[in-house]
């Protein structure tokens, strides 16, 4: 069994690797004018037909009680609507407004090209290094949950 000085190092990498995405990903969105959150439903609902609540939750990395919130400035600010879900009238369909479809178009690019730019260098055979460590390592967390 795994001491604590075994794993902790790991998990502090971990811990910084994703703060330091983090960091720098949330200031490019920032300066594109939209929270990290509203990025993210913008982002999971370009090039869709919309999705229900439920769908957007699951997809994003927004809790359900913040999602509500995020989805309300988004319509407020006129990129997303609800609309009556075609065969159940208990839920709303969630989509990009037309302005939200442009914004989709103009944001979604410029953040991937910003990503693009911070990988740059980097070989494919490093790439690949990094998602097999990166996949092993969830695999070992998806046994914690089991």
């Amino acid at each position: 069994m795994s001491q604590p000085a075994d794993f902790l190092p790991t998990v502090q990498a971990l811990v910084q690797c994703y703060q330091a995405f983090e960091a720098c990903s949330a200031a490019h969105i920032r300066a594109l004018g939209l929270t990290p959150p509203q990025f993210d439903v913008i982002a999971t609902l370009g090039n869709t037909q919309g999705m229900t609540a439920t769908e957007l939750g699951d997809k994003t990395l927004i809790t359900k009680g913040t999602l509500t919130g995020v989805v309300d400035r988004l319509a407020d600010r006129g990129w997303v609507e609800r609309v009556a879900h075609g065969s159940d009238r208990r839920c709303q369909i969630v989509r990009l407004t037309k302005s939200g479809e442009a914004l989709f178009a103009r944001a979604f690019p410029a953040h991937m090209a910003h990503l693009a730019a911070c990988f740059a260098g980097t070989s494919a055979a490093g790439h690949a290094r990094w998602q097999a460590a990166l996949r092993g390592l969830e695999q070992t967390f998806r046994k914690g949950i089991a």
